[in-house]
């Protein structure tokens, strides 16, 4: 039988409730209000915005339009003086707008007149509170749904599991999920509100957390292989780079090498900044595996990061008998079937590509490491498709958009942490400068000049071809126009999304090596890319992209000795969105400039989070991160007194149930 039917009998708003994901009496009670609406007087008007008691001085006129539409009129007394309100399609309240009658309006005012967004047939005094606002199918009302939820917990209210231990509710002042829910939904004060969505937002970040810690253990349980390799071999390769390696570099190596020597195996997320190093230490564990005896792979979200990777590593590698090899899509039939015998065969040591890596025909006599770049891009499956492919296989992800350490722990509890933050020596701060509109005239000379002294120049857009519901400067408008101007004195690329992978590599191949001096793109190159000659950016809109994206983007520029200079361009004359541009030109700490993201934009935006497999929680994990360390903390000692007492005291049950059912936030 349908749950839903014990709170409608109507088949319509049975559907909708179906459609909007609600399937039990639980999914009801746990569909949670977005935001909250409270009406309160606001007189006289704030930029035209007024809400305020009146008293209805006449009968309400009614006016039929077309398509169904109307409009209602009539005349109110508000503190002492005559206005006229104009109402559209509320025709239905006229019969209770009886003159004498006190009522309140929400709308817009001008002079004398006002447009009403809402009549509410009670006075401020009786509208005083929070209404909750759900998201919900078109033809399902607030006031609906909300009856639905009160019917809802009356039902089920008594039989609601409550995950959080009793300890936690006493030690953290937290409610019991039934009186959390009615707070919530039904909130008396914002004080009871926050109280109630306190509670479900700790339990909801437990539950986070001790899924994290039981998949950590449950990891580091597993029988893995102790991977033995000569440390001199691997210190004699340490010392052919032609750099010292930074501390935090040190650092990360020793930490990946000792993983490799454990018999268990690793899962280990990098994170640094742009330009840190990562590559490097990647390119030290896998020389480590591959003396070990095994073979490696590394994995990047796109075929020109691919391509890099590969030309990257075979100079690393260039003076050892390692044979490295590039699989991409682009590749013919005949290129494919030869990699996929050699892999197969133990020819190849190490195989650097895109998701080819980890098709059904690919198969490895020996993979013993998988290292993916950008690991937010990919999703969970794929990763876990790639490390699938060998047994036993270590597992180090890296990425490049850096946020702080202790939420690295707690979004990425499952894996162990190493982190870069210092930058090679000599590498000098990107310039970052912000300009209103979207003239280069501020810089021409400055560009031109750079030109002229060899220099190669990335601009950057934020569509590909022009569209008529966005005033945007596209990469194909730009591309055109630069190539006139620049016609018989610098070659002009053009780099984006919608061209062929092979086009692409054309493209940056001739980049590369200077065919082209500016180099119009979209956000194709926003990671991996490294051509030393080109230390010049402009982005275009820069209020459309990301502060993460654009530290990203400006993080192709200055990687040598040679000064970057990144300038934003923008029309927006909304404060926030210049302020946040600004910021960019105070700092380029990409941990600062995350930091600073995620408090705007939260961690799906910056991280992605269908890629990353990071869930949506019911709570900000910056605003919260008080809240979400707590939960992890308590996560941790629940985890530790189960593996050393073998319970969780009274709620083992509860615990082991959702642990085993919980798959929502890992595959």
């Amino acid at each position: 039988m349908d749950e839903l039917k014990k709170l409608t009998t109507s088949a319509n708003r049975l559907k909708l409730l179906h459609e909007s994901g609600m399937e039990t009496l639980e999914d009801v009670v746990n569909h949670l209000p977005y935001r909250y609406e409270e009406v309160k007087e606001i007189w006289p008007a704030v930029d035209e915005n007024m809400c305020v008691e009146g008293k209805v001085l006449d009968t309400p006129k009614v006016m039929f339009l077309r398509n169904h539409l109307t409009r209602m009129s009539f005349h109110v007394l508000i503190y002492g003086e005559e206005y006229n309100v104009a109402i559209f399609n509320r025709h239905f309240l006229s019969k209770s707008l009886y003159v004498g009658r006190i009522v309140t309006i929400e709308g817009k005012i001008n002079a004398h007149s006002i447009t009403a967004k809402n009549v509410y047939l009670k006075t401020l005094n009786e509208l005083s509170g929070l209404s909750p606002v759900y998201s919900l199918k078109e033809g399902l009302t607030n006031k609906v749904f909300s009856g639905y939820v009160k019917k809802a917990l009356k039902l089920i209210g008594d039989s609601l599991v409550d995950f959080t231990p009793v300890e936690f509710h006493e030690s953290h002042h937290l409610l019991d999920k039934k009186t959390a829910l009615y707070q919530v939904h039904f909130p008396t004060s914002h004080e009871d509100m926050a109280k109630g969505m306190n509670t479900l937002k700790y339990e909801d970040f437990l539950k986070f957390e001790l899924t994290m810690q039981y998949i950590k253990i449950q990891r580091e349980q597993e029988v893995g292989v102790a991977k033995a390799f000569s440390h001199p071999e691997l210190n004699k390769f340490i010392a052919s780079i032609p750099f010292k390696l930074t501390k935090d570099q040190q650092k990360a190596v020793l930490e990946i090498l000792a993983d490799l020597e454990r018999p268990t195996m690793m899962y280990r997320f990098l994170q640094g900044d742009v330009g840190s190093g990562k590559t490097v230490v990647s390119a030290i564990g896998l020389f480590a595996n591959y003396l070990a005896g095994y073979q490696g792979a590394l994995m990047a979200p796109t075929e020109v990061l691919a391509s890099q990777h590969y030309v990257t590593l075979s100079n690393f590698f260039k003076e050892t008998d390692m044979q490295i090899a590039l699989l991409t899509g682009s590749l013919s039939v005949k290129e494919k079937e030869d990699i996929y015998a050699r892999l197969e065969s133990q020819e190849i040591d190490i195989i650097i590509g895109t998701h080819a890596l980890f098709q059904e025909k690919v198969h490895y006599a020996k993979l013993g490491l998988v290292i993916t770049d950008e690991q937010h891009r990919f999703g969970v499956k794929q990763r876990k498709a790639l490390k699938n492919k060998g047994e036993a296989v270590d597992f180090l992800v890296m990425s490049a958009t850096p946020i702080p350490r202790t939420l690295a722990l707690s979004l990425f509890g499952d894996m162990d942490v190493s982190e870069i933050h210092t930058m090679p020596s000599g590498r000098k701060p990107t310039i970052t400068k912000y300009f209103p509109g979207r003239s280069m005239k501020p810089f021409l000379r400055e560009l031109l000049t750079y030109l002229q002294e060899g220099g190669q120049v990335y601009v950057i857009c934020p569509m590909i071809e022009d569209n008529e519901d966005f005033a945007l400067r596209s990469a194909t408008a730009i591309h055109d126009a630069m190539a006139r101007y620049f016609k018989g004195r610098y070659q002009v690329g053009l780099l984006h999304g919608g061209l062929s992978d092979e086009e692409k590599n054309d493209v940056m191949n001739e980049f590369h090596v200077n065919k082209i001096q500016i180099l119009v793109s979209t956000t194709v190159i926003e990671v991996g890319i490294d051509v030393k000659n080109a230390n010049m950016m402009v982005i275009y809109d820069a209020e459309r992209f990301g502060l993460s994206q654009i530290h990203q983007l400006r993080g192709r520029v200055g990687r040598g000795s040679v000064q970057g200079r990144c300038y934003l361009l923008s029309t927006s004359t909304n404060e926030e969105a210049i302020e946040r541009l600004k910021f960019l030109e105070t700092t380029t700490d990409g941990y600062d400039v995350s930091k600073y993201d995620l408090k705007l934009r939260g961690p799906g935006e910056v991280l992605g989070a269908r890629q990353s497999g990071i869930p949506t929680f019911l709570g900000d994990v910056v605003a919260d991160f008080d809240l979400m360390k707590l939960a992890r903390d308590d996560a941790v000692r629940m985890i530790h007194d189960y593996y050393k007492y073998g319970e969780f005291g009274e709620d083992i049950a509860i615990i082991k149930q959702n642990l085993k059912t919980n798959n929502e936030y890992v595959d």
